[in-house]
């Protein structure tokens, strides 16, 4: 003890008894002789990292936090209710996506719709393949899916559509002109210049348009115009071109008569008919065909009238179906 009654420690950390408090603060002193080691800093990044999970930890600690949470989990559970059990999607087929919904407040909805080129086409059918109505948003809406819709129409050549912000849709319709009927396989089709089907035939308004014929007649129609365009005056008489083989035309004529090409040069062998026509008026004559196929030759079946006529004067010989000239 000192003269005051105070107890004297000693300073040696090796004495006994020591308070860990004492020892704690004693490995912060350098003593000479004692073992002691250097206090070990924590990176910055690390300590940014520490401070920002203690912030979080504390911020979800405070009030109200468990309500929330509560809250979020009734509503996930809702929903995943509603999405199996098909009502968010009746609710989207009714009102439209909640995105389109958002965009009609903001004032984004579509108010009118100017359609421009339709010709056999009405406008309703043209909205209702385009899959456009009151629960589409203009802001939303994807144009070139519409656009791809439009021209799915066998009858739509071409599409083009336009948004106007902030409420009007502008569709602009090039329609495939009717130009030729196609038959095949007992149905006649309405076909386009290029040969691609757009309706079936019941209008009798298209009654006038050229005929063709056979499998693969509707893509070889270019083939069959330009006969028709060097048939010349004697256009009028063919009323259609049957396709054989998908190689070569046999044209028929309002009278019955069957005209039969060769596969190659079909132009020069029907200007030979034209000048025969023009001379001797051979499509005139009682014939059921005509066969072009040979350049330097010429075959004509008869009908069984005109052939019966010559076998009336030659009695020996028996009469024939059909003859040749």
């Amino acid at each position: 003890m000192d003269g005051r009654g105070r107890l004297l420690r000693s300073l040696r950390l090796a004495g006994l008894g020591a308070s860990p408090a004492a020892l704690a603060y004693a490995g912060t002193l350098q003593v000479p002789g004692a073992f002691s080691e250097r206090p070990r800093l924590m990176p910055p990044a690390r300590q940014k990292r520490l401070g920002l999970r203690h912030k979080i930890l504390n911020r979800l600690a405070g009030p109200g936090t468990g309500a929330c949470l509560s809250l979020l989990l009734l509503a996930a559970v809702g929903g995943y209710g509603a999405v199996k059990g098909g009502h968010y999607a009746a609710f989207v087929a009714a009102q439209g996506q909640p995105a389109d919904l958002v965009a009609k407040a903001l004032g984004f909805s579509i108010k009118s719709v100017t359609i421009s080129g339709e010709r056999e086409l009405k406008e309703q059918d043209l909205l209702t393949l385009a899959g456009i109505g009151p629960r589409n948003s203009l802001l939303f809406l994807d144009v070139a899916k519409i656009r791809e819709r439009l021209q799915q129409l066998p009858l739509v050549k071409e599409a083009a559509v336009t948004k106007l912000y902030p409420d009007r849709l502008l569709i602009e319709i090039e329609e495939r002109q009717p130009f030729a009927l196609w038959q095949c396989d007992g149905k006649v089709l309405i076909v386009a210049a290029e040969g691609v089907p757009v309706a079936a035939m019941r209008d009798q308004r298209f009654i006038h348009l050229p005929l063709v014929v056979g499998a693969g007649a509707n893509e070889k129609l270019s083939q069959y115009m330009a006969l028709l365009d060097t048939a010349g005056d004697l256009r009028e008489r063919i009323v259609a071109g049957v396709l054989v083989a998908k190689r070569r035309w046999t044209l028929k004529t309002a009278n019955g008569i069957e005209i039969l090409l060769p596969e190659r040069e079909p132009e020069a062998a029907l200007a030979r008919l034209v000048e025969l026509q023009q001379t001797s008026h051979i499509l005139d004559k009682d014939l059921i065909s005509l066969d072009l196929r040979q350049p330097s030759r010429l075959v004509a079946r008869l009908t069984e009238e005109a052939a019966a006529e010559p076998a009336e004067t030659l009695p020996r010989k028996s009469k024939a179906k059909g003859g040749h000239l």
